[in-house]
């Protein structure tokens, strides 16, 4: 079971039909956003109860609840083949060679889904799993974007690879800028850990190599937010019509 911290976690959960064993409420809580939650567990006959903000601080393990905590089943993990695109067809999807902080996972969830990707692809090692705290930055949006989990992010681009996707790899030494591609058609993007960025043995399995370009004395942004970055431009790139073609086409082939 996890725990579901925060009213847009556990909001999401109960309109996404998630099994949810009960929701607290702290005691004295009360506005619109409350109320529709409470209104939710009566309507699906999922048990409230109303406890001392207190208990729901010490179950939680932080005091950024907004008076509301769930437990519910925990999230599922999908495999690779069951989140890329059909044949034929555009798709998007995320891979995170060695995100370990959940503040950052969460977030880039939830833009990769505002940003109309297909999944993220984390690896079994050297990452955060869907702990309770990526689930409330994720805010609700994993219940809707499927997470998969793979042995090795180097085997899984080869994979996509064969699957005719583009690999775009975000390296702060690159010289191409990330505005300068084009992100139509099956693509991945692959973002660095926190600490050491995009591993040399995993830039090699890319396609291309990608910057964003920044001013001052700070080489790089943070991993959540370069991933915003990058998945908002292939949004845009891919929401218009460009030279005649539709969106989401590219007539680019794999030697």
């Amino acid at each position: 079971m996890l725990k579901l911290i925060g009213i847009h976690a556990v909001q999401a959960a109960l309109k996404a039909g998630r099994p949810v064993e009960y929701v607290m409420i702290a005691r004295g809580a009360q506005n619109a956003r409350i109320q529709q939650i409470i209104d939710a567990c009566r309507r699906s006959a999922v048990p409230l109860r109303f406890e001392p903000r207190e208990t729901l601080d010490r179950a939680a393990e932080v005091k950024s609840h907004q008076g509301v905590v769930a437990l519910a089943a925990a999230y599922p993990y999908r495999e690779i083949e069951e989140v890329i695109a059909p044949p034929g067809t555009p798709g998007v999807l995320v891979l995170l060679d060695g995100v370990e902080d959940p503040h950052n996972l969460g977030a880039i969830i939830r833009s990769a889904y505002a940003a109309g990707a297909n999944a993220v692809v984390i690896p079994e090692r050297r990452s955060t799993g869907l702990t309770e705290t990526v689930a409330k930055a994720a805010a609700g949006a994993l219940e809707y974007l499927p997470v998969a989990r793979v042995p090795n992010i180097n085997r899984a681009l080869e994979y996509l690879k064969e699957k005719d996707y583009w690999i775009y790899g975000l390296d702060e030494r690159a010289e191409k800028s990330y505005n300068h591609a084009d992100y139509r058609g099956r693509i991945a993007f692959v973002l660095g850990g926190e600490a050491k960025g995009l591993h040399q043995q995993t830039a090699r399995h890319c396609d291309f190599l990608i910057k964003i370009p920044v001013a001052g004395r700070i080489a790089s942004l943070n991993v959540s937010v370069a991933a915003a970055v990058v998945l908002f431009e292939a949004f845009r790139q891919r929401s218009a019509e460009s030279g005649g073609e539709t969106a989401g086409h590219s007539p680019r082939r794999r030697q």
